[in-house]
């Protein structure tokens, strides 16, 4: 009986075989490139730099076939050879990943191999913030490439006596494919198939990547309550500290009354709370049961499939999720450069906002992942000057942590070009209970207030959120304290290894960018995890990140010690672990 088939990222002791097999499949048997007395073809890609990644299917100690994938932060591409970038555009966009040289063993091309390399690829890509994929199929086999969900450019190239269509694919649509229409070959595959990738088989069913993972450690069926004392949830953003001492007593002052009453039906009382302590007027105020459900409500009324939106590259992924895969929009992303420290450039964004004609404009502000924060009076500059059908939507949940002074909601409420939205749960320590607000001009608040449901925000909620108002003293003191915990994180952190880049936010966490040459940014979260820490891998959410570079939310004093450790802890394991094979997964392969 054969042994399952296994997938995995190539090592450097998998290259001879990959140069080998290539010349087999691609010399001997298709005389796409000349033979040579070495019997091994290798190209201007292959070395031991990590340019290429390549993804090996085997059975046991048996490989029987692989991919390769490029990134864009490579900064070339395969295709290269063949077309210029003007007539190939597409290879200029950041997000681009080349997915080539499916080559699988003559005896196991009637298997699972090539689909399970192929399903591989898509995963690895989607992994590492990739949004399209390109790549040259042969023309005799354009048909598996087409079912697959790949459609032609329109170019063709010949390599030696093989022709070649190029083919290219968004990541979201060919997932939805994959787990959509083949999603019993899928499921199919997945129970013979050992996976060794650091990233997970199936997408999440909404193909949105949350922080939050560390709840699946204490049980989402709630049975073992007790086991979140054991983990320290630094992949969620929520707030180290407890509700202000009125909020919770207002929680628990009659625990049974609360829960079976309902609430005032538009949170009346919350609005005007609101309004008195952010000095706003009410009408210019819309309530929801967090800032999802406000992104989700008014996002829905205002945008179509024919919608045009800017977002900003990397930030907070409900936004792309919403725009893109919810509605259909026709997405456009602003790209942040870590060359100048994730900041956005006025200029540079209203050069590209005027140029357009953007229906929406997002800007999270403090951004979430860079942490970094844009000056209100930048905004105000850009959002005058922009054109007047443009509106911009302010996302400002992490500006308590900044100043609320600094917020744009005085010049939302007068403004219909722009909306804030302030959620209360990272701040106000209130994710639990969900409660967030909009400001906006009176009419386009009136139109989302008429659009909202009775009792939207329960009334745990909402006698939670006033209480917290009314103690400003409280959070100040706490948010003041927040600074303290992430400045002596960040020092512990970059103590543990100088080859790391510890990069402070303005809020409440920070980030670590591991070097090119060391584990991914997934490996090492997979590791802390074993010590019940949790942090997470902001991969998935930009190509930016080159696949190395975690988030870590700020702790208490002795859980952040805990992060520490299990920091320390992963590393070593992690390189240990590479010593023997150098460049190991998931960099070590090349592809050419």
């Amino acid at each position: 009986m054969n042994c399952p088939l296994s997938l995995r990222a190539a090592t450097a002791d998998d290259l001879s075989w990959i140069h080998e097999l290539r010349h087999r499949v691609y010399a001997e048997e298709l005389g796409q490139h000349a033979a040579n007395a070495e019997g091994r073809l290798v190209d201007g890609l292959d070395g031991l730099d990590g340019d290429n990644v390549y993804l090996v299917a085997a059975r046991g100690p048996v490989r029987v076939g692989f991919v390769s994938v490029t990134p864009p932060w490579v900064g070339r591409y395969g295709l290269d050879k063949y077309l210029t970038r003007a007539e190939l555009p597409l290879l200029d966009e950041a997000d681009v990943f080349e997915v080539r040289l499916l080559t699988v063993e003559a005896d196991e091309r009637a298997g699972a191999a090539a689909a399970l390399l192929m399903f591989a690829g898509l995963r690895w890509t989607a992994s590492r913030g990739g949004r399209r994929v390109v790549a040259m199929g042969r023309a005799d086999l354009v048909g598996m490439y087409r079912a697959a969900g790949l459609r032609p450019v329109g170019r063709t190239v010949r390599s030696g006596a093989v022709e070649f269509e190029v083919l290219t694919g968004e990541v979201a649509e060919l997932t939805r494919g994959t787990t959509g229409r083949h999603a019993a070959t899928l499921a199919r595959l997945a129970a013979g198939v050992d996976w060794r990738l650091d990233v997970s088989f199936a997408p999440r069913p909404d193909g949105c990547e949350h922080g939050g993972a560390s709840f699946t450690a204490i049980g989402t069926d709630f049975r073992n309550l007790d086991r979140r004392r054991k983990v320290v949830a630094a992949d969620v953003l929520d707030a180290w500290f407890a509700p202000a001492p009125g909020a919770r007593a207002a929680l628990a002052q009659d625990a049974g009354w609360v829960a079976r009453t309902s609430p005032p039906t538009s949170a009346e009382g919350l609005l005007a709370e609101i309004a008195a302590a952010r000095v706003l007027p009410a009408e210019a105020l819309a309530v929801g049961a967090g800032s999802s459900d406000l992104i989700f409500r008014a996002f829905g009324r205002w945008l179509t499939p024919t919608s045009r939106v800017l977002l900003m590259d990397p930030g907070y992924g409900e936004y792309a999720h919403v725009t893109e895969r919810v509605i259909g929009c026709r997405v456009d992303r602003f790209r942040l450069r870590r060359e100048e420290g994730w900041r956005i450039d006025p200029q540079r964004l209203s050069a590209v906002v005027a140029a357009q004609e953007y229906d929406l404009v997002v800007v999270v502000n403090p951004n979430n992942p860079t942490g970094r924060h844009a000056p209100a009076a930048e905004l105000r500059t850009m959002i005058a000057a922009a054109p007047a059908r443009t509106r911009w939507w302010i996302d400002e949940a992490y500006l308590g942590y900044v100043d609320p002074a600094k917020s744009l909601a005085p010049f939302a409420a007068t403004d219909p070009r722009a909306v804030v939205c302030t959620s209360m749960s990272k701040t106000y320590a209130l994710s639990g209970v969900r409660a967030a607000y909009l400001v906006a001009e009176p009419e386009t608040a009136a139109d989302l207030r008429r659009w909202t449901p009775p009792w939207a925000v329960g009334l745990p909620a909402q006698l939670a959120a006033v209480a917290a108002l009314r103690d400003p003293a409280y959070y100040a003191d706490r948010l003041r304290h927040t600074q303290d915990l992430r400045r002596q994180l960040a020092s512990d952190l970059a103590a543990v290894d100088a080859s790391v880049v510890v990069e402070e936010s303005v809020a409440n966490f920070l980030s670590l960018t591991l070097p090119t040459a060391g584990p991914s940014a997934a490996a090492l979260v997979t590791e802390c995890r074993r010590h019940d820490v949790y942090l997470r891998d902001l991969s998935p959410l930009s190509a930016a990140y080159e696949g190395r570079t975690v988030r870590v939310a700020v702790r208490d004093t002795a859980q952040n010690t805990r992060i520490v450790a299990a920091y320390r802890s992963a590393l070593t394991a992690l390189r240990t672990a590479c010593a023997a094979p150098a460049r190991s997964a998931p960099a070590a392969g090349v592809a050419g």
